[in-house]
């Protein structure tokens, strides 16, 4: 039987910064599917908060985080501690998706991750940036 992996966060008090998203909070686990499946993993998080770095407002969404893992998968607990380090901080839509990402494939090394935004109008303006890697 294999071992259990050891999760810093899973089952424990957190103390999270609201304003850095620091992706060392990011944990993984061993894929549980076979590499013949054509796997897809797909999370949202839909009180997903940032703050626009010109005005100091709120913007609030869902991110939306499709991936097909190769040997990792995302701990579910981590990546909400992690996402909610941006809710103090100043970035502009775009750079909250690619930013979040970034972190992922460096965390995972997936065979295809998309990350979605879909924000919230404000102005009349819907924004919905989306990152995929690798590019087709």
């Amino acid at each position: 039987m294999a071992s259990k992996p050891a999760f810093k966060a899973l089952g424990k008090k957190s103390v999270i910064r609201f304003d850095h998203p620091d992706p060392k909070l990011l944990e993984r686990f061993t894929s549980p599917f076979p590499p013949a499946q054509e796997a897809l993993v797909r999370l949202e998080a839909f009180e997903f908060t940032s703050l626009c770095p010109i005005t100091g407002q709120p913007d609030w969404g869902t991110i939306e985080i499709q991936y097909r893992p190769g040997r990792w998968c995302v701990e579910s607990k981590s990546l909400k501690l992690y996402l909610m380090g941006f809710r103090q901080h100043g970035s502009f839509h775009e750079s909250c998706v690619s930013r979040i990402c970034d972190d992922l494939v460096k965390l995972l090394e997936p065979r295809w991750i998309e990350v979605i935004g879909r924000f919230n109008p404000r102005g009349g303006i819907r924004i919905e940036p989306r990152v995929i890697w690798p590019r087709s």
